[in-house]
Order: structure tokens, then C-alpha cells, then sequence
């Protein structure tokens, strides 16, 4: 799970750059995917912090009914927020 949670905040910071409209439409593939699997391994304990945080990060970007801002200017702070609760998510793993 850990190299799943590294790739997609991978995928967030590269998405920082100016890149073809298909890039952003796998990002929030793989974003929406990595985000549904902490949700589900996180409810196990109940509904808690990362249980929310990811949650959200899902609806946000989940391509199905996508969310569109208009800017990518206001993309950028929510892809570095989003990427660095991947990071942080993924060095808080407990070995199993």
C-alpha cells in the first residue's frame, strides 16, 4: 500500500507542472483509487481523521462526477495539501 500512497502523491506533485488535459484525468484515476483504499483500510478503526481527510480527497477528485475550478491556479495549493497527506499517510503506516 505504501508504494500506491508514494505514486499518487508522486502524481499530485507532477501535476503541479503544465501538462496535457490526459495527464489530469489519470491523476484523478489513480488519486480517487489511492483515496478509496485508505478509506476502506481506515475504517476498520472507526471513523477518524484519515478516514475524513481521504474521504474528501476522493470526492474532490473522483472522475465520475468531476469538479472542475477553472484554474489551475486553484488546483495547485489543494494537489500539494493532497500530496502531502499522501506522504504523511505513507510514513505513518504501521508494519503489519
Amino acid at each position: 500500500m505504501k508504494i500506491l500512497l508514494l505514486i499518487c502523491a508522486g502524481l499530485l506533485f507532477i501535476g503541479l507542472l503544465d501538462l496535457p488535459i490526459g495527464y489530469y484525468t489519470l491523476l484523478r484515476i489513480a488519486v480517487t483509487i489511492g483515496s478509496v483504499i485508505v478509506v476502506v483500510t481506515e475504517f476498520e478503526n472507526g471513523l477518524n481523521f484519515w478516514v475524513i481527510t481521504f474521504g474528501l480527497i476522493a470526492i474532490l477528485f473522483n472522475p465520475l462526477i468531476p469538479i472542475y475550478l477553472n484554474d489551475k491556479s486553484a488546483w495547485m495549493p489543494l494537489d500539494i495539501i493532497s500530496g502531502l497527506f499522501f506522504l504523511i499517510k505513507t510514513f505513518t503506516l504501521k508494519q503489519k
